[in-house]
């Protein structure tokens, strides 16, 4: 991802889901312009989702994906399904694909059951319409008064018209509430200093998402922000005529800038600032305090978002497991996740430790939450809990509760 790209996790995602054969890949061909997935009569050809980031104008930056059809049969088809149902706790947008030829439904009626209880956008786009020829109208209606959809929410479509079913996505997408992730909590001309260290985990001439989404945010808000090191904070704030509105640093850091910055000054890190940004801030503060209820050999599952090559120094598998030990002195079983993998059970975890999701859609970062939270399974992110293990969390917190 270039410097200048959106993120996939801050793109509108918009899912195609379907039965096998209903034109699911024939519509996001269409939709996206190419000949990127694979057509064919042939049962279950779509065996993996596949994405496509573009713009939509108005709406701007989105992902399509097309999925494995939700009747697959058989234990690959039940893979495939997994794969495609993981593709719908990610979206903010669900686009149902049906055979206009169909005389069953129910498949259907379940899947946009869940639509509606999620309260996600979608639209309802029935394919193959010339197969019906003077009688696809009528079919269209009894669909209709099926699913209680108003007009605007069903789109009868052909090879080719991905036009008019991207008009439908524009008018049916609910653009949600705005989120902002720092710019809310200053005001114009206010100094925002952020800590970022510069070791062998930091990105090779970048900096890594969560400082580039809040660096951009401060100066949407017409803040001023001011960049160091911790190495170089002491001086950074020796340096300022007056104290800065807030220090945001990276979690690593926390115990160190905690004894530099001022009491008087607010403090607060990147990835506290993502749980609130893209999760359940309270939630995941009581999940954190969980960790002083945990017995010798529980099990805790530590998950990131994104996918990259484990260091000698990375945070998830090497520093906060001994921050945990130096904290409890107790052994626990601990377990990794990163990427897209994330377990349906986690009832044998004492507590899921999760990345500030910076990657991931909020959808799925909602869903992993909520999910953990059904089962009684306490959750946590990386800032909040190292936070608490420094003893600190009150102290970051404090703006945001």
């Amino acid at each position: 991802m270039g410097l200048n790209e959106t993120p996939s996790g801050e793109r509108i995602q918009i899912g195609i889901f379907g039965r096998r054969n209903a034109g699911k890949s024939t519509l996001f061909n269409a939709l996206i312009g190419q000949e990127l997935a694979v057509v064919s009569d042939t049962l279950g050809t779509t065996t993996d989702p596949v994405k496509k980031a573009m713009e939509l104008l108005p709406l701007g930056p989105v992902v399509f994906t097309d999925t494995p059809g939700l009747d697959d049969e058989g234990e690959l088809g039940e893979k495939r399904i997994g794969k495609a149902k993981e593709i719908l706790r990610k979206i903010d947008m669900a686009i149902i694909c049906c055979d206009i030829r169909q005389e069953s439904f129910d498949l259907e009626e379940t899947l946009l059951s869940e639509i509606r209880q999620r309260n996600l956008s979608f639209l309802f786009v029935l394919t193959k319409r010339s197969l019906l020829e003077d009688k696809a109208e009528e079919k269209c209606k009894e669909v209709m008064a099926r699913f209680s959809l108003e007009e605007a929410q069903i789109c009868l479509c052909e090879k080719g018209e991905g036009r008019k079913v991207q008009e439908g996505i524009i008018s049916n997408y609910h653009v949600p509430k705005e989120r902002p992730l720092i710019r809310d909590m200053i005001l114009p001309k206010d100094k925002v200093v952020l800590v970022v260290p510069v070791d062998s985990a930091a990105p090779k001439g970048r900096l890594i998402l969560p400082q580039q989404q809040v660096i951009r945010d401060v100066l949407d808000g017409g803040g001023i922000p001011v960049i160091c090191r911790e190495s170089e904070l002491e001086d950074t704030l020796f340096s300022l005529k007056q104290p800065p509105k807030m220090v945001i640093t990276d979690s690593q850091a926390f115990g160190m800038v905690a004894k530099i910055v001022p009491s008087t000054v607010p403090l607060t890190s990147f990835s506290i600032l993502m749980a609130r940004y893209k999760g359940d801030l309270k939630t995941q503060i009581q999940g954190a305090k969980t960790i002083d209820t945990l017995q010798d050999k529980d099990k805790i599952l530590i998950s990131e978002g994104c996918s990259h090559r484990r260091q000698c120094g990375d945070i998830g598998t090497v520093k906060i497991p001994a921050w945990i030990k130096k904290y409890t002195g107790k052994n626990f079983d601990f377990h990794f996740t990163s990427g897209g993998e994330f377990p349906e059970d986690l009832k044998e975890y004492k507590l899921v430790i999760h990345c500030g999701g910076c990657t991931l859609p909020v959808g799925e970062m909602g869903y992993r939450i909520s999910h953990a939270s059904s089962l009684g399974v306490p959750i946590t992110n990386y800032g909040v809990f190292i936070a608490y293990l420094h003893g600190i969390l009150d102290r970051a917190s404090e703006l945001f509760i």
